[in-house]
């Protein structure tokens, strides 16, 4: 495993500047932010209905509004397995009916990657850019990250680590990024600590939708999803925030704490497509910084 900690806005893991991974879906917590910043600038609206459907953008961010998932076709998994170039997105859209709701927006919960598709496609028109510059200009530049790029082809994912000799990173609809895992961890810490975006923001992105118990082998204990966020209780009662995610042969999660004036920050990456291992490893070393802060109390 690779791991990175930040703890109270200080990198206490020393940066592997050779090592670039895949961010998998934790760049679902970038779109989101990005999104964000055009409700903060008042050019979207969270709860006006978007062009994709009849779902507001809050709907989608928080996988709301009713869309169907890609990963539920068989053929994708088969063509994924088989190295076969990427579908296009409206070949992609047609051979799920993703124009049929499979719920009222609003009604229930269903994990999407379409609904983050929907979203980039919102930031891109909104601004003018494409994802990476608009990416680039509201996310990481005014975050201080300078080495997070947007995988487009097989070449961009040929120097990276992970399993993923072959793999096109066009089968991520929504986008892929990669870069230094230390830049993860930084991103969600600036993120959610900092003035990117305005307190009220913030708190509209961690104001959860309660998904039940336990997960089975995995450290939840009440988890929760926000605006591109998942957060919730873990094992040893800490309440984290961040984004996991995983694609072929690797994971990739990412979580901030926070306890009193203290806050962390922890991304592991780790070779297995077991959620779980990344994920507890998170748990453990957030729990210890915690711990270290109440004996010094």
């Amino acid at each position: 495993m690779l791991v990175s900690v930040v703890a109270n806005g200080s990198l206490l893991t020393p940066e592997q500047s050779d090592t670039t991974v895949p961010w998998w879906s934790f760049t679902k917590t970038v779109l989101a932010a990005a999104a964000l910043t055009l409700v903060r600038d008042g050019l979207v609206e969270l709860d006006h209905r978007v062009a994709e459907g009849p779902f507001s953008l809050r709907q989608l961010l928080r996988h709301e509004a009713g869309l169907a998932d890609y990963g539920e076709l068989a053929d994708y998994h088969a063509a994924v397995a088989g190295h076969e170039n990427p579908w296009s997105a409206e070949d992609m859209l047609r051979r799920l009916d993703a124009s049929r709701l499979r719920y009222a927006p609003g009604d229930g919960w269903r994990y999407s990657n379409v609904g983050y598709l929907f979203v980039a496609r919102l930031i891109e028109r909104t601004t003018g850019l494409t994802l990476e510059e608009a990416l680039n200009q509201r996310i990481f530049t005014p975050l201080g990250l300078s080495r997070v790029r947007l995988a487009k082809t097989r070449a961009d994912l040929a120097n990276i680590t992970g399993n993923v000799a072959g793999y096109d990173p066009g089968w991520v609809y929504h986008g892929l990024l990669v870069g230094p895992l230390a830049q993860a961890t930084l991103c969600l810490d600036r993120l959610l600590g900092g003035d990117l975006l305005p307190h009220a923001l913030l708190l509209e992105m961690q104001t959860t939708r309660a998904l039940g118990g336990p997960i089975a082998g995995r450290p939840w204990t009440a988890p929760g999803y926000g605006l591109g966020l998942m957060q919730g209780a873990v094992e040893n009662g800490l309440t984290l925030s961040g984004h996991t995610g995983g694609g072929p042969g690797s994971t990739l999660a990412v979580y901030r704490c926070v306890q009193g004036s203290h806050s962390a920050c922890c991304a592991v990456f780790a070779a297995s497509d077991f959620e779980g291992a990344a994920e507890t490893e998170v748990v453990r070393r957030l729990g210890s910084i915690c711990a270290s802060w109440r004996q010094k109390a």
